[in-house]
């Protein structure tokens, strides 16, 4: 294994370390209409979660909190995980700042089990998430040990055809499947391109056959499986807004799918 590749922990943590002052100013997360009250939650899952109410939630890789806090606004109770120790002082002061009644972990998705010890009623992750992970069955076990019998997962992400382009959106540069570890140097951000960031990170790719054998091998059952031709986030290149928070690769119309979500439940 390559050093880095060995050493992903560290120099990911670096990565979102570095991000998080920038999102937190950007007009990306718009932490100021968010403590007027917005949610940063999509419609896709909110359609998936449905009614929340006194439902326990396990929020995996949080980032600063935001989805987390929205959901708690919805009425749940709601534990967020994040590997960034800068994002979860955020997210803890962001919970302060508006109100909200939040738990936040930092650790490795991987050594949650160290840190927390309860079940919960829906494990939630979102867009942008699985491909910081190399093991995918680890994932799926992570997921299947929180849910409590009968609970559910709901997981929203950028559908893996995306990521086989190059940052241009202009040719095939990635394997559709995990050929394993993709090492680069990334220049701004998302959700600031001009940012002053410059660090290495290490990624993975995931088929969907992949994340859904994951999880149907630890016990979860799928009871849904939908594809989006559309981004509800402006993070990519060349795209342009089709109608209120739904992007498209503007060259590439509907042609592709750039967004899949799963709902399972945890066989009893």
């Amino acid at each position: 294994m390559d050093q880095k590749e060995n050493n992903y922990l560290n120099i990911n943590r670096n990565l979102w370390n570095q991000k998080v002052d920038f999102h937190i100013k950007s007009d990306f997360y718009d932490v100021s209409g968010f403590l007027k009250g917005n949610s940063s939650l999509n419609k896709i899952e909110l359609n998936l979660l449905s009614d929340i109410t006194d439902k326990s939630i396990l929020h995996l890789q949080c980032h600063f909190g935001q989805d987390t806090i929205s959901l708690g606004r919805m009425g749940a109770k709601v534990t967020g995980i994040d590997l960034s120790n800068e994002a979860i002082d955020q997210a803890k002061l962001l919970a302060e700042k508006s109100n909200s009644e939040a738990d936040f972990i930092c650790c490795d998705i991987y050594d949650l089990p160290n840190h927390l010890d309860k079940q919960f009623d829906i494990v939630f992750t979102s867009y942008g998430a699985i491909g910081w992970l190399p093991d995918l069955n680890k994932w799926a076990q992570i997921i299947s040990n929180y849910l409590k019998p009968d609970g559910m997962f709901v997981f929203a992400e950028f559908h893996p055809i995306v990521w086989m382009f190059d940052e241009n959106i202009e040719k095939i540069k990635y394997s559709y499947f995990n050929s394993g570890a993709i090492i680069e140097t990334e220049t701004g951000t998302y959700a600031n391109k001009n940012a002053n960031i410059e660090a290495e990170f290490v990624t993975w790719n995931h088929s969907i056959s992949e994340v859904v054998n994951s999880l149907i091998s630890n016990g979860l059952e799928i009871s849904s499986l939908d594809e989006y031709d559309y981004s509800p986030y402006d993070c990519f290149n060349k795209t342009v807004e089709i109608s209120s928070n739904k992007f498209r690769i503007k060259h590439l119309k509907n042609k592709i799918p750039m967004v899949y979500s799963i709902v399972a439940t945890k066989k009893l």
